[in-house]
């Protein structure tokens, strides 16, 4: 079976790891923030905070900004569960909005009119998470002056776009938001087995982060509500968690960091391949805009005719070719609809869904089976 994804762990990344378990740390030593500083040199922003998943980060980000009972949370209905999910840990209320019918990404008109509509009903989000699906970036400075504007704050879940950029400048740089989230997940552009991070530039964000990945303790005399008792005494600040990245994670992350660049040039020859050698056929696949560089985490289609995309599938899978489905809208999940959403509620985000198929695309995939992928694809269409 050709996967959809899958890792690539070379010599190099076998030895880092290796030099760290014979190291005198296999956690909380001098690799994690050596890969956090990777990742501001990477991005451009001044703070970086390595954590054990994606969705811890986003976590941390909704706390880190102050949401709590009573917040309002907004994002895109099409994305994994954790993009809405990380609101709700922190008891707030989460909605949705719709998304555009090319991308998938957060609609910029819909969410202009969702906030004036909820403007005269005094109900404006205090966050926006915006997912850049597949590794396009969404609008981010439309949605920046949107966010001056209505007076809410901008979590970017970047989980898919890591190497991506917005107006040629690299995602992750928090110009136009307050926290930026990448994932590490084997099948992400670069990996550390489970592991994200979130970005910042605001150096009161970047200290709550840290604080809360790591049980909300602190070390710093200037931080202590009292003269410290000698040198092992530490205090706990406030309620946090045990979200921290090992050294063996960071080791393996920061080895893959490394060939980032390479990696992205890989994909993008992947998918100019798809473009090209998938002209004609019935479906229609993605569009990147000038100025922006997607990471091509996915390469998804959309099918014109919605009502056969089950029986595509199932055919690709039985040619064993890989494909899924990324996403199913969040909204439709049988935990928000107890909560008061159902089908109907985001049209764009459903017919989105009803057409789309995600083809294998990852470094190692070969040209014979990217050729395979598109032959049979093409005959089934």
């Amino acid at each position: 079976m050709i996967p959809y994804g899958r890792q690539h762990i070379t010599a190099e990344d076998i030895a880092a790891v290796q030099a760290v378990l014979q190291s005198d740390f296999l956690t909380q030593g001098p690799v994690v923030p050596a890969f956090e500083q990777q990742f501001c040199a990477l991005t451009g922003a001044r703070y970086a905070v390595a954590v054990n998943s994606a969705t811890s980060a986003l976590h941390l980000a909704c706390l880190a900004l102050g949401v709590k009972p009573g917040s309002r949370v907004w994002t895109s209905p099409i994305s994994f569960v954790a993009s809405a999910n990380c609101a709700r840990y922190c008891g707030a209320s989460v909605d949705f909005v719709d998304v555009e019918p090319d991308s998938g990404n957060l609609c910029l008109a819909s969410l202009r009119q969702k906030l004036e509509e909820a403007r005269l009903k005094d109900a404006l989000p205090e966050v926006v998470i915006a997912v850049h699906l597949a590794g396009l970036s969404c609008d981010m400075q439309q949605l920046h002056h949107l966010a001056a504007e209505f007076d809410f704050r901008i979590i970017e879940d970047a989980s898919h776009a890591v190497g991506a950029a917005f107006l040629e400048q690299p995602v992750g740089s928090c110009q136009y938001s307050d926290i930026t989230v990448f994932s590490f997940h084997p099948v992400k552009i670069i990996t550390t087995a489970e592991g994200g991070m979130a970005l910042t530039n605001e150096p009161n964000l970047a200290r709550q982060l840290q604080l809360l990945r790591s049980h909300g303790i602190s070390r710093d005399p200037d931080e202590m509500t009292e003269p410290a008792h000698g040198p092992w005494y530490y205090q706990q600040l406030q309620l946090g968690y045990n979200y921290r990245m090992t050294d063996l994670q960071a080791a393996l992350g920061l080895s893959q960091s490394q060939r980032l660049n390479a990696i992205i040039e890989k994909r993008q020859q992947l998918a100019a391949r798809y473009q090209q050698h998938l002209v004609g056929a019935a479906l229609d696949c993605p569009i990147v805009p000038n100025g922006s560089l997607c990471s091509y985490h996915l390469f998804i289609v959309r099918l014109h005719d919605k009502t056969r995309r089950k029986a595509v599938f199932e055919a690709l899978r039985q040619a064993g070719i890989g494909v899924n489905v990324h996403y199913i809208p969040i909204h439709t999940q049988p935990y928000y609809q107890q909560l008061g959403f159902d089908w109907g509620d985001f049209p764009n985000a459903e017919d989105f869904y009803e057409r789309i198929i995600s083809l294998p695309l990852y470094p190692e995939l070969t040209e014979s089976e990217q050729d395979y992928i598109v032959a049979t694809l093409k005959a089934l269409l």
